[in-house]
C-alpha cells in the first residue's frame, strides 16, 4: 500500500476513496494547490531556524510546541477574557516554556508569510501573517461558516463551499511547513481546536514523527449531523495523524466513538485506543478548567475592588443578575433575554428589585451571522427596557465591550446570580470563573445550561434548558430567593470540583498521556499503510 510521497516531483497527501473501501487511497490534492488563494509555501529563514534549534538544545527537557489558530497576547495575565483556549495555552506555556505558533491576526496582500519570532520569558511566539484570501476562506469561511456552526448543531447556518475547504487545507500545510523547519526530535507538539484538525496528517506527510496531540475545545457533533459535511470521513481520517485526541466531555467522546463505530465499522478498546488507517489513536476526555487561585488573587486587585464597588452602588437595593458571553449565536443570548423578559412577566412583583447586567464581548464581526446576533440583541434589550423599565430602574444593561480579567473578577463577586445559558458549548469557563470569584460567606448562585460542557461537572448549579423560557424564569426566581445556607452548601461543592480539576491538572493529565503515547502499543498497525 502506498505511503504519502511524490508524483512528478511534487509532494502529495492522500485521502480516502469515497467510492470504495476505507483502505483504498488516492491523492486528494497537490501541495501546489489549485485553490485560488495558494501560490507558494512560505520558507522560514535560515537565521530563524538556527535560533530556534539553539533554543531547543539549550534546555534539558523536550520543548512543548503549541499550535493554534491565533497566538494570544501573553505579555499580561490581565488580557480581556478571550475564551478557554487563550487562557489555557497561555498558562501552560508560561509554566513549562516552549513555542507557540499561530496566525498573527494580520491579513496581507501577498502570500502567507513565514513565521515571525518573538521571545517572552520562557515562551517563543511564532506568528504567521495570512493572505487576505486565506483569512476570508479559511478563517471566516471553513472554520467559522462551516465547522463552527456544524459542530454547534446549526446546520441551517453551515456553508458547504469547496473553496473554503481548499483554503483550510492550504493554511494547515503552511503551518505544517513552518513547524517542520524548526521542530527537534524530542519536541512534543500540541495542536489546538477545529481550525487545525488536518495539521497532524500534514506533519506526518512531511516526515514529522514526534508525539503529536490534538485537543478539541468545542463540542464534537452528533453523528447524524456530522455526516452532512462533505468529505466528513476525510476529516476523521486526518485525526489519525495524532497520537492522542482529547475532547472536553464524556458526551463528546461518546459522539466521536459513535461515528467511529457506526460509519467506520470499528470499535475502540477498553483503554480508548482506536486502530484504523494504519495508525493507533488514543481518544479520551479532558475537561478544561481554570486555576481558581488565580481568580481569587485577581479579586484582591484594585481594579477588581473598583468594579465590585461600581456594580454594587449602581444596583443598590436590587439583586444583580449577570451574564458574560461572546456575542455568538451558540451562546443563546436572545434566549437569555427572552427568559428574563418572561421572568418579569410571570413575577410582576419582582420588577424594580432585580436587574440583568449582560456583558457581550464582540466576536468575529466580519461574519454576517454574528452581525445579525448583535443587531438582534440591541433591539431586544431596547424592547425589554421600553416595556418594563421605570424612571428609576432599567431592567437590562447591555454592554458590548471587553473587560480585563481583574475587572471581571470584581463583577463576578458583585453578582447575586450568574446566567450561563449557551445553546451548546464545549465547556464554558465563565461558569468556573464565577464560582472561583465568590465570597465564601455570601456566594452567588450559578444558573447553567445543561448543554454547556461544564454541566457534566457542575451538577450543584441550577441546571436549565435554555430553550425553555418558563423553566429559566423559575430558575431565576429560585436563585434570587435561595437561602444563604443552601447557597453556601451548593457553592462549597462547586468550588471543590473546580479546585480538584484545575487548569494545571488538565494540562498535566493531557501531557502525561501524550508523552506516554509512543510505546509499542501505539505503533502503526500492519497491513494498511503508515504516514
Amino acid at each position: 500500500m502506498s505511503n504519502p510521497g511524490s508524483i512528478g516531483g511534487l509532494t502529495v497527501a492522500w485521502r480516502l476513496n469515497a467510492a470504495g473501501p476505507f483502505r483504498v487511497l488516492r491523492p486528494y490534492r497537490n501541495v501546489e494547490a489549485t485553490a485560488p488563494c495558494r501560490t507558494s509555501i512560505p520558507e522560514v529563514s535560515k537565521q530563524s531556524r538556527v535560533a530556534l534549534v539553539k533554543l531547543a538544545k539549550g534546555g534539558r527537557m523536550p520543548r512543548l510546541i503549541v499550535v493554534s489558530n491565533r497566538v494570544a497576547d501573553i505579555h499580561s495575565s490581565n488580557a480581556a477574557s478571550s475564551g478557554g483556549l487563550a487562557l489555557a495555552m497561555g498558562g501552560a506555556l508560561k509554566e513549562e516554556g516552549g513555542v507557540w505558533l499561530g496566525w498573527s491576526g494580520k491579513a496581507i496582500d501577498e502570500d502567507d508569510s513565514p513565521p515571525h519570532f518573538e521571545t517572552v520569558g520562557k515562551v517563543t511566539l511564532a506568528r504567521i501573517d495570512l493572505s487576505r484570501c486565506h483569512v476570508d476562506e479559511y478563517y471566516n469561511g471553513y472554520a467559522n461558516r462551516t465547522l463552527w456552526p456544524l459542530f454547534h448543531h446549526r446546520t441551517d447556518l453551515t456553508a458547504y463551499e469547496q473553496s473554503f475547504r481548499d483554503a483550510y487545507l492550504d493554511v494547515n500545510r503552511t503551518f505544517a511547513h513552518a513547524i517542520r523547519s524548526f521542530v527537534q526530535p524530542d519536541d512534543v507538539i500540541w495542536v489546538q481546536d477545529y481550525h487545525l484538525i488536518p495539521l497532524g496528517r500534514e506533519l506526518r506527510a512531511l516526515g514529522v514523527d514526534n508525539r503529536i496531540g490534538f485537543f478539541l475545545h468545542i463540542p464534537w457533533p452528533a453523528r447524524e449531523l456530522f455526516v452532512t459535511l462533505p468529505q466528513h470521513a476525510d476529516l476523521v481520517w486526518s485525526l489519525f495523524g495524532y497520537d492522542l485526541v482529547g475532547f472536553q466531555t464524556d458526551k463528546d467522546l461518546k459522539a466521536f466513538c459513535d461515528y467511529f463505530e457506526t460509519e467506520l465499522g470499528a470499535q475502540p478498546d477498553e483503554d480508548g485506543l482506536m486502530d484504523l488507517f494504519g495508525r493507533r489513536l488514543l481518544a479520551r476526555s479532558y475537561p478544561i478548567s481554570i486555576n481558581p487561585s488565580e481568580m481569587v488573587e485577581l479579586g484582591r486587585s484594585e481594579n477588581a475592588q473598583e468594579s465590585f464597588r461600581r456594580v454594587r452602588e449602581g444596583n443598590a437595593g436590587r439583586k444583580i443578575l449577570l451574564g458574560v458571553d461572546r456575542i455568538d449565536y451558540s451562546k443563546g443570548l436572545p434566549h437569555k433575554f427572552a427568559a428574563f423578559s418572561r421572568f418579569l412577566e410571570r413575577f410582576p412583583e419582582r420588577r424594580g428589585t432585580a436587574s440583568l447586567l449582560q456583558i457581550g464581548q464582540p466576536s468575529r464581526s466580519l461574519v454576517e451571522e454574528y452581525q445579525d446576533v448583535g443587531d438582534e440583541l440591541v433591539a431586544e434589550a431596547g424592547r425589554i427596557n421600553g416595556r418594563f423599565g421605570k424612571l428609576d430602574w432599567m431592567p437590562l444593561a447591555y454592554h458590548t465591550q471587553s473587560y480585563g480579567r481583574d475587572a471581571l473578577a470584581g463583577i463576578y463577586r458583585a453578582a447575586d446570580v450568574c446566567l450561563v445559558t449557551p445553546l451548546r458549548d464545549g465547556m464554558n469557563l465563565v461558569a468556573k470563573e464565577f464560582i472561583a470569584a465568590q465570597d465564601p460567606e455570601d456566594p452567588g448562585v450559578l444558573i447553567l445550561s445543561r448543554f454547556a460542557g461544564a454541566a457534566e461537572q457542575l451538577t450543584e448549579a441550577l441546571l436549565v434548558n435554555p430553550y425553555d423560557n418558563e423553566q429559566c424564569a423559575e430558575a431565576i426566581a429560585q436563585a434570587i430567593d435561595m437561602p444563604l445556607t443552601e447557597r453556601i452548601e451548593r457553592w462549597r461543592t462547586l468550588n471543590a470540583t473546580i479546585n480538584r480539576s484545575s487548569l494545571s491538572s488538565w494540562k498535566e493529565d493531557f501531557m502525561h498521556d501524550l508523552r506516554a503515547s509512543k510505546d509499542g502499543r501505539h505503533e502503526a498497525a500492519a497491513g494498511v499503510f503508515s504516514f
